[in-house]
């Protein structure tokens, strides 16, 4: 074969395995319209069925109890029948949830709906980011699985863009419907992607697993070498809770990953996406139309704060960007709570306060909102990968629906100022422990990850 051919297959290589991660990255943009719609829409549900602020708590965190129970029964689902048929499961259940939201007649259904809807959030942010991990090459696995981010960023975005233009016709069941088109196009998506071969490979299926290898990687030698790898790092015959049990390790990397997902919401982040209209207003923009395009400039910044992530993820590393970010965090929710307990009134104080915002969005986007999941999709070894990912991402979603239920009433009892300076004290612990635990693992493969940590290795020392 002559070099332009060669050059040729290895670009058609490339595509392919750019075009399966956008596709299996589509969950993303239903993670993200799915939190962000009822940002724009809970003024006028609240209107609509005369909700407490209690009420209001309530539907936001319906969707984080259903997405903490989707992600603990996703570890099984995926285990069983792979992570392709997981996100097959979660595109049927994002459309039955739109349709149901869309049309409630009560609170209660529109609840019971948003629950169904988290679970196929918790289905979803469970087996993209695991099935990215083991599909893309390792010199570009964080950027890909930063992919899945980005798409997030880019669902908020679209969802805060469209209530925007519908707040002005108080059309919120438009709002809330909007999601079925996507869930169409992640069905249909996913039924032309290939399964991910480690997983096939646990299931004794080596053949299609050398199969699928040999699409995706550059050459025949290339999918061998990581087959073999898989291979090696499955002779421990053991499940994950099993392997929770008897080895101490593994239990190290699993409370790595709670702590990381622990850290990812505890930033605040999620207080700020859902409730972004009500904090412009707060900030001094009273008008609807000011606050809702306020919270659209949001959603711009976490797009393009994330492009920052994808560029530096695998030249960076993971440690050096969420360091970098946890500090910005900090220092702008500083600012931003200060400029809440002078209550200066000005314009300037008013854009101000705005910016802050902005810059806060920046710093996570840039470094937890993607990383963690890089990370936590890293850290667990393949055996446990299931159980470990199954315990943080329930963790995940168990901490975001602890926030979006306390945000309303941690306002009225400490107030503004005292709030944000809460969360800046947080991210600043946040700080200190990615110094002391956090691994760098830039360009490691998974299997030499998963053998310096059943080595003993300190957890900041693993990537090595």
């Amino acid at each position: 074969m002559g070099d332009n051919q060669l050059d040729s297959c290895e670009k058609q290589k490339k595509r392919t395995i750019t075009i399966i991660c956008f596709l299996g990255s589509i969950a993303g943009l239903l993670f993200g319209l799915d939190t962000g719609v009822m940002s724009g829409a809970l003024q006028f549900v609240a209107v609509e069925f005369s909700l407490s602020a209690a009420m209001q708590e309530r539907v936001m965190g319906s969707l984080m109890l259903g997405a903490a129970c989707g992600a603990i029964f996703a570890g099984w689902l995926s285990y069983y029948i792979g992570r392709k048929y997981s996100l097959l499961v979660a595109s049927v259940l994002f459309i039955i949830g739109s349709l149901f939201c869309a049309l409630t007649p009560n609170v209660e259904i529109l609840v019971s709906a948003r629950v169904l809807l988290g679970i196929a959030i918790g289905v979803a942010s469970y087996a993209a980011p695991l099935y990215l991990s083991e599909i893309a090459p390792e010199k570009v696995r964080g950027r890909m699985i930063s992919l899945y981010q980005l798409l997030i960023t880019v669902g908020l975005f679209t969802a805060f863009v469209s209530d925007t233009f519908l707040s002005y016709y108080g059309a919120w069941r438009w709002m809330l419907g909007i999601v079925i088109i996507p869930s169409v196009f992640l069905f249909l998506g996913v039924l032309v992607l290939p399964r991910s071969p480690r997983w096939l490979a646990s299931k004794g299926r080596s053949n299609e697993a050398k199969q699928v290898l040999e699409k995706i990687r550059l050459t025949k030698q290339e999918a061998e070498i990581e087959l073999y790898d898989i291979h090696e790092s499955m002779k421990v015959r053991q499940t994950g809770w099993m392997l929770f049990q008897n080895n101490p390790h593994f239990r190290r990397s699993v409370a790595l990953g709670v702590t990381l997902q622990i850290m990812q919401q505890f930033t605040g982040i999620n207080v700020v996406l859902y409730y972004a209209p009500k904090i412009i207003g707060m900030a001094g923009f009273s008008s609807v139309a000011e606050q809702m395009w306020g919270a659209v400039g949001v959603s711009i910044v976490n797009v393009l704060a994330t492009f920052i992530a994808i560029g530096v993820v695998d030249r960076w590393g993971r440690r050096p960007t969420l360091l970098l970010g946890f500090s910005v965090m900090a220092c702008s929710l500083c600012l931003l709570g200060l400029m809440l307990s002078l209550n200066i009134g000005t314009v300037w104080a008013c854009y101000f306060s705005v910016v802050m915002l902005l810059v806060f969005i920046a710093g996570f986007a840039m470094s937890a909102g993607p990383l963690i999941w890089v990370l936590c999709s890293e850290i667990q070894p393949l055996k446990g990968r299931d159980f470990g990912i199954t315990i943080s991402t329930a963790t995940n979603w168990l901490a975001n629906m602890v926030l979006a239920t306390t945000f309303l009433s941690l306002l009225e009892t400490f107030g503004s100022a005292n709030t944000f300076w809460i969360y800046a004290v947080l991210n600043i612990s946040f700080i200190i422990l990615t110094w002391r635990f956090v691994p760098e693992t830039k360009g490691i493969s998974l299997e030499r990850i998963e053998a310096n940590l059943m080595e003993g290795r300190k957890l900041r020392d693993i990537g090595q």
